[in-house]
This record gives structure tokens, sequence and C-alpha cells, in this order.
């Protein structure tokens, strides 16, 4: 799972997801980008869950990048406990996503796998996403 060595506090506010992103909108190593366009926070498990889909579809010839990184964490209070007593213990890591922001880059394939590959990206994150291009 992808999290952070240290962190200067061990538990902070949500950050807010307002607005459109304006770093992280361009291709900056890859052919293809996948790109979001809703928003919504992505946590560890999906990024890995993502990253095993590329891995397994993008072959050998290949190579992909991870744009993304969760650094921020997401508190939660245990169940059937009273209002009060404070934030709760840290339970995922998060990273928190706006339109416009690519999440991962690939090169090395063909635009039919690309878009195979995006689609189930797509499936397995809670916003919607789009492929682009730089060709």
């Amino acid at each position: 799972m992808l999290m952070p060595k240290r962190v200067k506090y061990r538990k902070n506010h949500l950050p807010h997801i307002k607005g459109k992103e304006t770093r992280g909108t361009e291709l900056a190593f890859g052919d293809y980008g996948i790109q979001a366009v809703g928003r919504g926070y992505i946590d560890a498990r999906m990024i890995e869950s993502c990253r095993v889909v590329i891995a397994k579809n993008i072959g050998k010839t290949g190579k992909y990048w991870i744009k993304i990184f969760p650094d921020r964490v997401w508190t939660k209070k245990p169940l059937e406990v009273r209002m009060g007593g404070g934030k709760g213990d840290p339970e995922k890591w998060i990273f928190p996503v706006r339109p416009g922001r690519i999440l991962f880059e690939m090169t090395g394939i063909d635009g039919e796998t690309a878009r195979h590959i995006a689609r189930l990206v797509g499936y397995r994150l809670p916003f919607e996403t789009k492929l682009v291009s730089r060709v």
C-alpha cells in the first residue's frame, strides 16, 4: 500500500475538492493518460487496484507512471461511540482529486489497448475518467 513514511501531523483536516485542478493536467511522460472528469477522494487501495490492472494489461513492452500519491489521512471514529472525545483514529490514506488531474500515464502500447485499460481503471474509481492522448 502507498503511504507516507512519516508526516508532520498525524491528523489533518479534509482538503476541499472544489474547482478545477491547476497542476498535473498535462501529459508529462507517456503517450496516453487517464484523466479525472469528476471529483472525489481516492485511497491507497483504489490506486493499488488500478496499478494491478494496468500492469496486467500493458504487457512487457509498455511502461506506466502513477502520478498521484495518497498523503492525506482519513480519520474515522469507531462504531457506536458517543459524540465528543476528539477526532477519530486514522483509517486510510487518501488523495483529493479534482477534474482535470492526470492520474496514470502509459506508453509503449497502441490506442486500442489504452482504451481497454482506461475502461477497466474507470470501473475501480469513484468518479468519471477519460482517456487522453498525446497524438
